[in-house]
């Protein structure tokens, strides 16, 4: 008798993740749970076909894929079946995957997305189907050079690219021999600690502050100093008091991660007259600084560096998509001789095939007319997230309102646990992160931050906030 398709009701066309991918998990799911059993048959791919309105193709992969692994049998005219003796068997469950800060994340799992999930772009908004093209044009036109080792410090047409693009957008006057590609942030922290630091340095954090920071230090054995934030961003002089000899400072001076302040003109002033005085260097991470609602987005602090003091890191992840794995930094240039040797020998390049779709996508002027329409798109759903919300929760929590970023600040009225609703709301399927598990030292307000770019309107976020608030 042949099994019905209804394990795959739940096929999901708009996620990152190929159909014949989802088609395989679920009769993978079905035989583990014991739902097919063996020696059950199977729909034909021709009848799976026209049951989910797929391609062929598409069902005969996920069959192959089945088949290869071991689940299914083809019989011929007697049609598929579950292979015979098959013991049920659950998938090896993953590890418990923890938030950048350390609370639970039980209900969440690597390759899926949900609701409120922080450092994710508007990916439903990526044009897909622009970069495949692109994608394909570059397959066709890679020669046998383009397949060897790709240069550690990046393709030089992409660091050319993003230099032009800095000077023009951030402000920040560099050459292509200042910027190194990247696999992401820790690699750029890893770079520059092997290039400029040691163990026993102090290096000033932003108190709250980005977790991971304090991780990748705390691996090299270099001494964190908590700086704490204002409404001004870092307190600098705060820092002199605490460690004038710091060897270091990372700052997120475009919307300090996670409050969303800008680091004040005088502040920033400041900063760069301690680095000078103090010899040491500035770590500009200006992850998401094109996304300003209320003016023209801020130039970067790198921008008025005269010394020479100001390293600045940016990424591809936030602007394009995580996937892509690309970040950049711009080192001062008496550095780069430096980087180059250090790169040398800690960095392994980057896949050659997507900096090349990277570096078409930018010099077609893809790139700046993406970043212009999320600007647009991220003002309206942080509109709507904010409204939605605020309607739904009502006096049991308020909401700061930032002049940009990607996420905002819910802080709670109760004398509730942050880290506990934060396990709760996972459980609930549903993501966030505390405010508590982002500071080092410093009394925080209980607060969760709520990634916005990915609710599609003021009704979802509605909908959502009432799940929150019965959990308040």
């Amino acid at each position: 008798m042949t099994t019905t398709p209804h394990v795959l009701s739940a096929l999901d066309p708009t996620s990152t993740e190929p159909l014949y991918r989802q088609i395989h998990e679920r009769f993978r799911r079905a035989i583990a749970t014991g739902l097919l059993k063996p020696g059950d048959r199977i729909p034909s791919a021709r009848a799976l076909m026209v049951e989910l309105g797929l391609a062929r193709g598409t069902v005969e992969a996920a069959y192959a894929s089945l088949a290869a692994e071991g689940y299914i049998q083809a019989r011929g005219q007697a049609g598929t079946i579950v292979t015979p003796g098959l013991k049920p068997r659950m998938p090896v469950a993953l590890p418990e995957r923890r938030s950048h800060g350390g609370s639970s994340a039980a209900s969440f799992r690597p390759d899926s997305i949900l609701p409120f999930q922080m450092g994710l772009p508007a990916l439903d908004a990526f044009p897909r189907k622009l970069w495949a093209r692109l994608g394909a044009r570059c397959v066709r036109s890679m020669q046998p050079t383009d397949m060897a080792h790709p240069p550690v410090q990046g393709l030089p047409e992409l660091r050319a690219e993003i230099a032009t693009y800095l000077q023009v957008a951030r402000g920040i006057a560099c050459d292509a021999s200042q910027v190194f590609v990247t696999s992401g942030y820790r690699q750029t922290m890893e770079l520059i600690a092997h290039a400029l630091l040691k163990e026993r340095d102090q290096v000033w954090l932003e108190d709250p502050g980005y977790p991971p920071t304090r991780v990748l230090m705390g691996q090299r054995r270099i001494g964190v100093v908590p700086v704490p934030v204002d409404g001004e961003g870092m307190v600098v002089a705060q820092g002199v008091k605490l460690a004038p000899r710091a060897r270091a400072a990372v700052v997120t001076p475009a919307h300090q991660s996670p409050m969303c302040v800008s680091l004040s003109l005088p502040r920033r002033q400041a900063l760069l007259d301690w680095a000078a005085r103090a010899h040491a260097w500035i770590i500009e991470d200006d992850y998401d600084g094109e996304y300003r609602y209320v003016s023209r987005p801020l130039p970067a602090l790198k921008s008025l560096d005269r010394e020479g003091r100001v390293l600045y890191a940016g990424t591809f992840s936030k602007v394009l998509f995580p996937g892509i794995r690309l970040a950049y930094l711009v080192v001062p240039s008496s550095e780069v001789t430096r980087f180059e040797e250090i790169s040398e020998i800690v960095a392994g390049g980057c896949p050659s095939l997507t900096q090349s779709i990277l570096t078409t996508f930018i010099t077609e002027g893809h790139f700046a007319r993406h970043i212009q329409r999320m600007r647009r798109l991220y003002a309206e759903r942080r509109k709507d997230a904010i409204a939605g919300l605020a309607s739904a929760l009502g006096k049991h929590a308020t909401i700061d309102v930032a002049p940009g970023g990607m996420h905002v600040v819910l802080r709670l009225s109760a004398r509730r646990s942050d880290r506990r609703l934060v396990s709760e709301l996972r459980e609930a399927g549903l993501y966030a992160e505390a405010l508590s598990d982002w500071s080092l030292g410093a009394a925080v307000t209980p607060a969760i931050l709520l990634g916005f770019t990915n609710i599609d309107s003021q009704e979802t976020a509605k909908r959502l906030g009432m799940r929150i608030q019965r959990l308040l």
